[in-house]
């Protein structure tokens, strides 16, 4: 046992001596987040320019991929290191931009201000802020996030050298029973559902009886939006599955499943490379670090059914067969993958464990509130100035996620509505906004928490037609079993299906909410018992807006095209025929220096006309339920008076 761990610990010192090389370099260094969301903004193009110029300038330079530092907003990002200077951060870079930051910063050593976002590090960089003052990340506390953009997430020495795998070398100089309690200290709730304290979980499935136990890491994020899951797998797999680790050396299991949806290359190319290194440095497999401890892990590649992400259903997935819920008791602790006792923790959870071995139960109960410790980790989407990834403390309100970070609403329209934990959640008011981020007060207002989507909406959002979305996503995604949720969520997606064409009834608003009442009450696992939420919400927060729909044929928001009209004012129409001419169907009449007319029964209410037209003249209006005095055909425009 000693001297595997003194050859580990000679692995921790070479991986010290990289890293410290490469933080020392004498040839500057580049970084350049390559995750899923890089790549999406050009980062492989970025790359491919990088290396083009320094090859026909004959620089030498250390660049290093790295994972989502969290501003999607801004990317692709790319970061200049010159030795012995702070590292700079760069957003929204194009390949043409790549000779300007070679010359003038990295060979000129004149940092570009104006294209700067921010620095990093100690020293001075003139006219740039610090990266973690922006308002975007200084109310953020990174705990899951904290290697995200900083290292190589393909090298796992560059894990080890920033604390990596300490937290394993804890937990096995200590007896399982003390891990777990050492789990229970922290605080640690399930970060991918309801939030049920995770030692206690663990606890459970310790004490259930059986000599084989398995592990199992959640990793099919199937939320619309949501992508915390797959950016933590892109940016630092080690710290989830060194987190893995720790939980089986708790419960006594000896295999493992980790279970990714196949939508998720990068991930899943990340974590096969991580464990390939794992094997190779003893850190799994048979008799881990001389302790006697053996344990193996599998990939199962989901097939994207969102009804996977239920326990019940991810286990039956994983023997092979159709992935359907079952009831429960027995649960899973007790009764799991192949009728033995199961552990099931979502993929930041397991980061979270990591963390707390790494650094103490003490000082993880540092951040978050009383009764839910720690941070967590949300996708900001939507109509938002600043989209991305971020990690906040758990009691932080809803107006410091949207206006301090996310930078208010996008072109400074109203907010109506921020929809919490996804197709599960809930749609929430304004009323909401000085609310606490918690499992409780989510729940309290008819949310959750869920695994961590955020989706801003703003007042150009119909939320009847929200409700309608999010409905026929979990409706095509019900796996049949139960009629609850087989049958009541194809009768209320067709109620709000009518209600949005303008054939809804005055019953259909109480008979909606008696169907979902009893879909929520009456359903075997909790994607049925959560889908009516975004209806339940929106009828509890907006009931307002479904009386218009129905009562008044109108749609508030002006989205629901059977509710709405396009008409081109006569007073405004400049005769130009921009929008005649973008007319995907040939709906508008006119010539030039004639007030154009839109046939209503052609047009189809795409909103090409409306998006075209010259500002400066703002002729085209959308309306619902108000009448508007226009021409019938094409009129000559009468001459302005001076």
């Amino acid at each position: 046992m000693k001297e595997t761990l003194v050859d580990f610990e000679d692995i921790k010192r070479q991986a010290l001596t990289e890293w410290e090389a490469l933080e020392h370099s004498e040839n500057p260094r580049i970084l350049i987040g390559t995750a899923t969301c890089g790549r999406a903004a050009g980062a492989e193009a970025i790359l491919e320019a990088l290396e083009t110029e320094l090859a026909q300038r004959d620089i030498s330079a250390v660049i290093t991929q790295v994972g989502c530092i969290g501003l999607c907003y801004a990317e692709p990002l790319v970061d200049i290191i010159r030795p012995g200077e702070p590292r700079v951060s760069y957003g929204n870079v194009s390949p043409e931009m790549v000779p300007r930051l070679i010359e003038e910063h990295l060979v000129g050593g004149k940092p570009c201000s104006d294209l700067a976002m921010g620095f990093i590090g100690e020293g001075r960089a003139d006219g740039i802020p610090a990266l973690f003052d922006l308002p975007v990340l200084k109310p953020q506390v990174r705990i899951i996030l904290r290697r995200c953009g900083f290292i190589d997430p393909e090298k796992i020495n560059h894990y080890i050298a920033t604390g990596g795998y300490s937290g394993l070398q804890k937990a096995l100089s200590m007896r399982p029973d003390d891990v777990i309690q050492e789990v229970k200290n922290s605080g640690v709730r399930g970060r991918g559902g309801a939030g049920f304290p995770t030692g206690q979980k663990w606890d459970f499935c310790r004490k259930a009886p059986g000599d084989l136990k398995y592990i199992i890491c959640n990793a099919d994020e199937g939320d619309p939006g949501a992508f915390m899951n797959r950016s933590l797998l892109e940016g630092d797999p080690h710290s989830v599955l060194e987190g893995m680790l720790i939980g089986a050396y708790a419960i006594g299991a000896r295999e493992g499943y980790i279970y990714c949806r196949a939508e998720y290359p990068l991930a899943l190319k990340r974590l096969g490379i991580a464990m390939d290194q794992m094997e190779a440095y003893g850190l799994l497999g048979d008799n881990i670090l001389g302790s006697g401890f053996s344990f193996h892990l599998k990939v199962k590649e989901g097939a994207g059914a969102f009804v996977c992400g239920e326990e019940t259903s991810l286990m039956a997935s994983i023997e092979g067969k159709r992935g359907m819920p079952r009831s429960r008791p027995p649960f899973p602790a007790v009764s799991g993958l192949w009728g033995k006792p199961t552990n099931i923790n979502n993929v930041e959870t397991w980061g979270n464990v990591a963390a707390i071995f790494q650094r103490g139960a003490d000082w993880y109960r540092g951040h978050g509130t009383e009764g839910c410790k720690g941070t967590k980790t949300f996708s900001l989407v939507g109509k938002v100035e600043r989209t991305g990834l971020i990690e906040v403390p758990l009691g932080i309100t809803l107006s410091e996620i949207i206006y301090d970070i996310g930078g208010g609403i996008f072109k400074g329209k109203e907010f109506k509505a921020i929809q919490t934990g996804g197709p599960s959640g809930g749609c929430l008011s304004a009323e909401f906004l000085n609310s606490p981020v918690d499992y409780e007060s989510l729940a309290k207002a008819g949310s959750i928490m869920g695994s961590g989507g955020m989706i801003v909406l703003d007042e150009e959002a119909c939320v009847v037609d929200i409700a309608r979305y999010f409905l026929a996503f979990t409706q095509n995604e019900s796996c049949g079993k139960c009629v609850p949720c087989r049958v009541g969520t194809r009768q209320m997606l067709a109620i709000l299906e009518r209600i949005c064409q303008g054939e809804g009834k005055p019953e259909d608003i109480d008979r909606l909410q008696r169907l979902a009442e009893t879909v929520r009450d009456g359903s075997l696992c909790a994607l049925g018992g959560t889908a009516p939420n975004p209806v339940l919400t929106t009828l509890r927060y907006f009931r307002s807006e479904y009386e218009a729909h129905v009562n008044e044929k109108r749609c508030p928001a002006r989205v629901c095209k059977n509710l709405v009209s396009l008409y081109i004012l006569p007073d405004k129409c400049e005769g130009c025929m921009i929008c005649l001419r973008n007319c995907p169907v040939q709906a508008i009449a006119g010539g030039k220096r004639m007030v154009h007319v839109i046939d209503q029964d052609k047009c189809t209410k795409c909103g090409v006309c409306l998006d075209v037209c010259p500002p400066r003249f703002s002729a085209v209006v959308k309306v619902s339920g108000e009448k508007v005095d226009v021409p019938i055909e094409p009129v000559p425009i009468e001459p302005k008076k001076k």
